[in-house]
């Protein structure tokens, strides 16, 4: 159902049952899947595929061309996953040559005015609230909410089931499971609530809770922390999940709750 009053490139393929509404414009090489709704005045632009099922509103910009200087204009994409939802004004920019697309999960909820720069890679589930700002590159893990007006730094990295309060500024990496706030970012805690509505027990909490207690209250190194969960608590996807986490990452983890600023030593 594509009403008079858009724009549709003749290249584009829209598969059936689609609405479009009046004053969108879709321009050539796009895709956009069964059952999904695009508002009056949404852009939707080159090298963008939309899964099934996915609500994109009034005035939001999806694979625009990359705000990044080095961009020349390669043959990039941006993907979004079924049942992802983009409300009004949303933005988000398409690859680069260093990863080629930019990639959103399925089940998403991207709020007004947020915007999603290039090659960022968004899981499953995730939560981007009212005017998050991420810079390019950013890795955000399934289950993971940004609160609103968040800003977060270029290359970070965001782990699975991460709660993020509004207003925050990410410049460090957030491991998954917890919850983090005030300025500079802190670890206030893991996400208990939320691991509790996505059906995690009791004995799982605790278990999770006691692997961050290595990191951040045992006044202890990165290296030693890890090492030591790794000798004293028993394996499980969680813990591995953690300690992968912490190992890899480039710009060291947020700071715990003493103001110790934790880096891979």
């Amino acid at each position: 159902m594509i009403q008079p009053l858009a724009y549709v490139h003749p290249e584009a393929k829209i598969a059936q049952n689609v609405v479009i509404e009046p004053f969108a414009i879709i321009h050539k090489d796009v895709e956009i899947s069964e059952g999904t709704w695009i508002g009056s005045h949404a852009v939707i632009n080159e090298g963008a595929r939309i899964g099934k099922n996915c609500r994109i509103y009034s005035g939001a910009v999806v694979s625009a061309i990359p705000q990044d200087l080095k961009f020349n204009g390669e043959y990039t994409r941006t993907h979004i996953g079924d049942n992802t939802t983009i409300r009004e004004y949303a933005t988000i920019s398409r690859g680069t040559e260093e990863h080629w697309k930019t990639e959103i999960g399925s089940n998403c909820l991207v709020m007004a005015y947020a915007h999603i720069a290039h090659d960022c890679r968004i899981g499953n589930h995730c939560i981007i609230v009212n005017n998050v700002q991420m810079g390019g590159h950013v890795h955000l893990g399934d289950w993971a909410i940004i609160g609103g007006s968040s800003s977060v730094h270029q290359f970070a990295k965001i782990g699975q089931h991460a709660m993020i309060s509004g207003g925050s500024l990410v410049r460090k990496d957030v491991p998954p499971f917890t919850k983090a706030a005030r300025e500079p970012l802190t670890y206030s805690g893991i996400n208990s609530i939320g691991l509790r509505r996505r059906g995690y027990s009791n004995e799982k909490i605790n278990e999770i809770q006691e692997i961050y207690r290595y990191v951040y209250l045992r006044g202890l190194n990165n290296a030693d922390a890890l090492a030591l969960i790794e000798l004293e608590l028993p394996p499980s996807d969680e813990r591995d999940e953690v300690v992968n986490f912490i190992r890899s990452s480039e710009r060291g983890i947020m700071k715990g709750p003493a103001g110790r600023e934790s880096y891979n030593e």
